[in-house]
């Protein structure tokens, strides 16, 4: 049941992060508005508490499984290129470019997910 949340919550935060993403380029308003900006956080939290849950009934740490600290380090890449991609600040090229490059990213952590190889897709 948890693994089952927490892919759910896998697919609801990269649909949220998709639409956001286009939505943005295209110059939508609804993105900056109240539940675009919350509505991912609390999705996000869920997603986050499923993980830990599954790490601490599995007993895996990320010095234990080497693909488990790639992942961690593609989430952290992720969220950056995710920020940029979402800052309204900047140009519209270089939030497209962090857009498409986060959701290379993203894939890239579910390749390692399903492999559990952190050098999949590298080699």
């Amino acid at each position: 049941m948890l693994k089952l949340v927490h892919q759910g919550s896998v697919a609801l935060s990269f649909g949220g992060f998709f639409a956001r993403g286009l939505a943005s380029l295209a110059g939508a308003r609804w993105v900056r508005g109240r539940v675009a900006r919350t509505l991912p956080h609390a999705v996000d939290t869920v997603l986050l508490g499923s993980a830990l849950a599954m790490l601490w009934l599995l007993h895996l740490t990320p010095a234990a499984a080497p693909w488990l600290a790639a992942k961690i380090v593609g989430l952290l890449l992720y969220i950056a290129l995710g920020m940029a991609a979402l800052r309204p600040g900047l140009p519209w090229r270089w939030r497209a470019a962090a857009w498409l490059a986060a959701l290379a990213v993203f894939g890239w952590i579910v390749a390692v997910a399903l492999s559990k190889n952190p050098w999949v897709g590298l080699s």
